[in-house]
């Protein structure tokens, strides 16, 4: 099953006899309280106008735990992250399409949790909402309950010493920007730098000008670049745990599967005992 689905097959698939569940799942990284701006507000944003009957989902407070140890983004609560599904009308026998405000990384962390928790069809919308073509609504729809009970697998989950235990034995990319990873700059996490041994992959360079990933050869021929060779384990950190999930779906697009450490760099620089590489040289 292809882990994206276009604007054009999405529209037609809602038409179809068993159209899929739509999850909105607008958000963004935000500085505001470094910088006293108001922080983004997905809920608005999708009372705005979203797709027809599609469901908001928050991120913050339904995908991901309250920050602490774990990182900014530790694992929900799976009680929590099942009701929030049934809420929004999720069963496991019904197709879910999952979209954002175009960047990708909200979806595909959704995406990433439905899929490790059993969910056997779920899809990211290419593009997210810019790519829709079709009418927005208003109307906040109450769907029937779902019967979704989610269910995590054995595999696809690192913590933070298997992903560096995969930095030796594998390929562990991160997925932040160049700057962060070489530790020349750190706007959020309080040290600089990367987990030794592991190799610089933005996952900014997996999509093109129009937010759409890249053709699924181009992905694969360039995280073959970056080291992935057939059979070899991949694993995938960033920040905390977002944007590295649009790197594991670009992977996916790829035919490559791949790990998620979800603590990623919050959890891990938020101890001093474990070790930092800087520069742009994986050790």
């Amino acid at each position: 099953m292809n882990a994206i689905i276009s604007a054009s097959d999405l529209a037609s698939d809602l038409t179809g006899a068993n159209p899929p569940v739509l999850l909105d799942v607008r958000w963004q990284l935000t500085m505001a309280k470094a910088t006293g701006e108001p922080p983004y507000d997905g809920r608005a944003a999708y009372e705005e106008g979203h797709l027809p009957g599609a469901v908001f989902v928050d991120l913050d407070r339904e995908l991901a735990s309250a920050p602490g140890e774990g990182g900014r983004h530790p694992l929900p609560d799976l009680a929590r992250f099942g009701a929030a599904m049934r809420r929004a009308g999720v069963s496991s026998g019904t197709p879910v399409v999952v979209y954002d405000g175009g960047q990708g990384w909200a979806a595909a962390r959704a995406w990433w949790l439905l899929r490790w928790t059993g969910h056997p069809d779920v899809r990211v919308l290419d593009g997210g909402l810019p790519a829709w073509e079709g009418p927005l609504e208003k109307t906040v729809p109450t769907p029937a309950e779902g019967d979704f009970v989610p269910e995590p697998g054995a595999a696809g989950l690192l913590d933070a010493d298997a992903a560096a235990a995969l930095a030796r034995s594998g390929v562990l990319l991160d997925a932040r920007a160049g700057e962060r990873y070489r530790g020349e700059v750190e706007p959020i996490d309080p040290v600089a730098g990367h987990i030794p041994g592991a190799v610089s992959a933005p996952t900014t360079e997996n999509v093109g000008a129009d937010g759409c990933f890249l053709p699924a050869g181009e992905l694969r021929a360039r995280f073959q670049g970056l080291g992935v060779s057939e059979g070899a384990r991949v694993g995938v950190y960033c920040g905390s745990g977002v944007s590295a999930a649009h790197e594991v779906l670009a992977l996916a697009v790829a035919g490559i599967p791949a790990e998620l450490y979800v603590g990623s760099w919050s959890e891990w620089s938020s101890d001093p005992d474990r070790p930092v590489a800087v520069g742009p040289d994986p050790q």
